[in-house]
């Protein structure tokens, strides 16, 4: 393992592009603790002391930015207008007729896509910095904390500071783009993919260190070890596939022979990787953005319904919210998968190029085969997201830990899912080189 390691190390192209990428994390990572115009930074860090952060969907935002939303920094919307731009671009194919063509077009096509996405990025990342600047003026970004710092975290309040602050947050997020494009082409691995891993990384030092102080050391040890069989536990599902098997039929082009080979298409159990997860986390922070609006003035009695909400649908605690949470993270696999993986699509491709599966007439019979599979496999799955993404909330309410655990829900997804394929693109390049990789 050691001497793979040195093989990395040794091989002046790897190194070099190994060398880029920590660069590159280093001054993203960097940019993270900048605060923005205008911003009171001993008022903000005296509100990360005294709070225990936030919940909701700011959380999850809080999660991805590494700890610079809540800072107010120029990296605070990190690298969510991304995600959510890449998303509703990929949900925009069902709906839209032109941005399945552009997909089906090949390469150009995909250069359209990812310039519109580039385009919905800045407009998601203008709106989410007007929503965090004006949310930071009216003192609510830590919540009723008490604490008087919290309701002045700005030191100038006029338009055109909230003007420069909203510029300077979108300019980040589009200086952030460019940092995961640049890592693509020039570094190892998914630009953007490594960058989330980074900011969820960043967070589970201070995570450990809060549970070690408030619980103690033998609950340390205990997260620890959960923390570990997790992670083994998440390896294996994420590498777990069905397998259907393809013939290619022989044909002849000429005097050449093409196909009569045998390959089999893999369905991961997970194939909707963290995306539901996201959703239904979004999804229920409408009930309490909705309470926080109809707040009732000083003195007045707070309405039944809004109280109902904020018991059973804004605190990560509530049973309610676990089983609301749960079943919606399954709904979503569901419906990502359905438009993430098109049976027919897969079954007419195999057709035009003389597949088949053993034992399936090609067509409509192998597209109602591979949709019978995937309904089935998505099942146990799904199931598995919602387990993975209850363990915060679970930790929340016997270990006491925020909604940040470090072991659970999209952070660990994640690590685990971009370390797997940045170690597979290191092995691979190693092997071009060396004939003999990093894993064995």
């Amino acid at each position: 393992m050691f001497s793979a390691i040195a093989r990395v190390f040794r091989t002046p192209d790897l190194r070099r592009k190994i060398a880029f990428t920590l660069a590159i994390i280093a001054l993203y990572r960097l940019g993270a603790h900048v605060p923005a115009p205008f911003v009171d930074f001993p008022n903000v860090q005296e509100c990360l002391r005294q709070s225990a952060g936030t919940d909701g969907l700011l959380s999850l935002v809080n999660l991805f930015s590494g700890g610079a939303l809540l800072q107010l920094s120029i990296f605070a919307l990190g690298v969510m207008p991304y995600i959510t731009a890449t998303i509703i671009v990929q949900l925009l194919r069902v709906v839209i007729p032109h941005f399945e063509t552009l997909y089906k077009e090949g390469q150009s096509g995909q250069a359209r896509l990812t310039q519109y996405t580039r385009y919905l990025t800045i407009a998601l990342a203008l709106l989410q910095s007007t929503t965090l600047v004006t949310v930071a003026r009216s003192g609510q970004l830590f919540g009723s904390t008490g604490v008087p710092e919290c309701e002045q975290l700005l030191t100038n309040d006029v338009w055109w500071a909230q003007l420069l602050m909203i510029i300077t947050m979108t300019a980040g997020t589009g200086l952030i783009m460019w940092f995961a494009e640049l890592v693509t082409e020039r570094g190892i691995g998914n630009g953007m993919s490594l960058l989330i891993f980074t900011s969820i990384a960043a967070t589970f030092p201070a995570a450990m260190w809060a549970i070690w102080q408030s619980r103690g050391f033998e609950t340390f040890l205990l997260v620890l070890a959960v923390g570990v069989v997790v992670v083994a536990l998440v390896v294996f599902v994420e590498q777990s596939q069905r397998r259907i098997p393809v013939q290619y039929a022989k044909r002849m082009v000429g005097r050449r022979t093409y196909g009569g080979t045998n390959t089999y298409i893999p369905i991961k159990v997970n194939m909707a990787g963290v995306v539901p997860v996201i959703f239904a986390s979004s999804l229920l922070y409408i009930p309490a953005l909705i309470a926080q609006f109809n707040q009732p003035q000083p003195g007045e009695p707070v309405p039944g319904w809004v109280a109902w909400i904020q018991q059973n649908l804004v605190s990560g605690d509530s049973p309610l919210y676990m089983l609301v949470y749960f079943l919606l993270i399954i709904g979503f696999t569901y419906f990502y998968v359905a438009i993430t993986f098109n049976p027919v699509e897969v079954a007419d491709n195999m057709k035009k190029y003389g597949g088949f599966i053993p034992g399936i007439r090609a067509g409509r019979p192998t597209a109602e085969y591979l949709d019978y599979v995937l309904t089935r496999i998505t099942l146990p799955g799904s199931i598995y997201l919602g387990l993975i993404a209850l363990i915060p909330l679970v930790a929340l309410a016997t270990v006491g830990a925020n909604q940040n655990f470090p072991f659970g829900g999209a952070s660990i997804l994640i690590i685990v899912g971009v370390g797997l394929e940045t170690v597979k693109q290191i092995d691979a390049q190693l092997q071009q080189r060396h004939y003999e990789g990093l894993l064995r």
